[in-house]
């Protein structure tokens, strides 16, 4: 990594390590890097405290933070990661540092420049969530089946629709789907109701983390 690139600087909200709460790396110890800022603003955000503050950080200050947990797993997230435009250096910088490396992004930035070692977890906003029109549905044509698509379902309206983009873009044939509830406005039981009542071929998934840590910063 030459210097330049080694000096480029992020803003960081926080760097730690827990288990994986979600996608199908679900309780795996992993490093979490949140950045600060997401042009997005759904209604049931639970990383609000994301939006704004943060640390610069340079990248040879992320990778040395990173190495001393020794993780296998990593995962870039926010906020919304590739709202800034360093982030594509840090994956792969962290990629070729031998890290097992994923990222969590909203779903409305172009992910055609992220490395393709990493595997990218995108959303779908739902009508509820407030930002259905932010949708870069161009997304969908550049995934592989390495990466997941996730639904953050809020009520009865958003699993219809959830179901009806499942099947008229053919997504379960793309790479794994998450359904997922809302954590203040759909119960996990009802969810899972749905899906088996429906026989959707989705991964219904509960926040790990919240279980065991009630969502605090850190964890």
């Amino acid at each position: 990594m030459s210097s330049s690139v080694s000096e480029a600087q992020l803003r960081i909200t926080e760097i730690f390590y827990s288990l994986q709460g979600e996608t199908s790396r679900i309780g795996l110890p992993t490093v979490f890097i949140r950045l600060t800022g997401c042009p997005l603003r759904c209604s049931y955000c639970d990383t609000a405290y994301a939006f704004t503050g943060g640390q610069a950080m340079s990248l040879t200050q992320i990778l040395q933070q990173v190495a001393s947990y020794t993780p296998r797993h990593v995962t870039v997230t926010g906020g919304e990661p590739l709202a800034q435009k360093n982030v594509f250096l840090l994956l792969v910088a962290l990629c070729d540092a031998g890290y097992d490396v994923s990222l969590e992004t909203g779903g409305a930035i172009d992910i055609s420049e992220v490395d393709e070692r990493v595997a990218r977890i995108v959303d779908i906003k739902t009508p509820a969530s407030g930002e259905e029109a932010k949708n870069r549905w161009d997304n969908i044509n550049l995934l592989r089946a390495s990466d997941e698509i996730k639904f953050v379902i809020c009520d009865e309206a958003d699993y219809r629709w959830a179901c009806v983009q499942l099947r008229e873009k053919n997504l379960a044939a793309i790479c794994p789907v998450l359904f997922s509830p809302a954590h203040t406005t759909l119960t996990a039981t009802q969810l899972a109701d749905w899906v088996l009542r429906d026989r959707l071929p989705v991964r219904m998934q509960v926040q790990l983390h919240k279980i065991l840590w009630n969502n605090e910063p850190g964890h």
